[in-house]
């Protein structure tokens, strides 16, 4: 399968083929590469357009895209404390998102297949992202999908907005 890069709509200056391969207009990255800090996550609830923060108000998280690509997410909610017992244990993985795996992108899109991830049901799956540039932002979408950590929502689609890091 070929895994050229698309990167057309994926930001503010085009690399021109693999992920940081041409050192010209991006300083020999994309755009996307580098570490991202979460600002933001919500869930729209499909059935009824409602969102959602179902992490809280304050989350915590950052999503880190390697110059050999690979990416690493991780997502906590707000207010997380230490399990005391075996269903506080459970509770907390409602409040984790977390992945990592080699990625490729399309476009607006960055597809990741996934070798480690805190649900068993996503490793060896692959996840789809449309995600948006604008400076030092990043916005990402997620498709429609019944999630583990709150499938009583139904088919939900998650909201995230980043910024950059300093590394």
């Amino acid at each position: 399968m070929d895994h050229a890069d698309d990167t057309r709509n994926a930001g503010s200056c085009d690399p021109g083929g693999e992920l940081g391969a041409d050192a010209g207009a991006c300083g020999g990255r994309h755009p996307i590469q580098g570490l991202w800090k979460l600002v933001s996550y919500e869930v729209e609830v499909r059935k009824d357009g409602e969102k959602l923060p179902v992490m809280g108000d304050h989350p915590t998280g950052y999503a880190y895209f390697t110059p050999e690509k690979r990416v690493f997410f991780v997502l906590t909610g707000e207010d997380r404390k230490p399990a005391k017992d075996d269903a506080q244990r459970a509770q907390l993985l409602e409040t984790l998102v977390s992945y990592t795996g080699k990625f490729r992108l399309d476009g607006d899109k960055w597809i990741a297949d996934l070798d480690v991830a805190w649900d068993p049901k996503w490793v060896g799956s692959e996840q789809t992202r449309t995600f948006t540039l604008d400076g030092e932002r990043l916005r990402v979408l997620t498709p429609w999908r019944v999630m583990p950590n709150w499938a009583d929502k139904g088919e939900t689609r998650s909201i995230v907005t980043f910024e950059r890091a300093k590394e």
